[in-house]
């Protein structure tokens, strides 16, 4: 399957409302593909051992049945861990002083989340002060972990 997009709406559907998807990458380690699923859970409480185990045997089950990708690869099952991409508006507001790694556009920063909203969110950079962004706009990951489970 050569889009993505449709892969990462079939892999949501196979997790179910249990959890959220935060991104599929297809990568090829040392000439051996590798199916990359991160996932977090929807209740936002912190993804186990169990939750990975879990989510693999449904994706695993679901890619053998039916094939979308073709070819052999390895399945890897993450939690979002400490780089954990930030996509949606309540990702930001979970992360809310933390600081987070921004591209997009012209910015390159890694600054900490002042404010969300709606749609935007506010970062204080350093030197610059002040930047607010369009969520659509930007690829953000945190770039410092909580010191508890937000």
């Amino acid at each position: 399957m050569n889009n993505n997009s449709e892969l990462q709406h079939q892999i949501a559907g196979q997790l179910g409302s249990e959890y959220e998807l935060l991104e599929v990458q297809m990568q090829n380690a040392s000439g051996r593909p590798v199916l990359l699923v991160r996932i977090d859970r929807a209740d936002e409480q912190p993804v186990s051992v169990d939750d990975i185990e879990r989510a693999t045997r449904r994706l695993s089950l679901w890619l053998d049945e039916a094939d979308p990708i073709g070819g052999e690869y390895r399945l890897e099952v993450e939690s979002p861990g400490a780089k954990r991409p930030l996509l949606r508006t309540r990702h930001f507001e979970r992360m809310l002083g933390l600081k987070a790694k921004v591209r997009g556009g012209e910015h390159a920063f890694t600054a900490p989340i002042k404010a969300v909203s709606g749609e935007t969110v506010t970062f204080d950079v350093p030197g610059q002060g002040d930047v607010t962004l369009r969520i659509a706009d930007i690829k953000a990951n945190l770039a410092e972990f909580p010191s508890e489970h937000r």
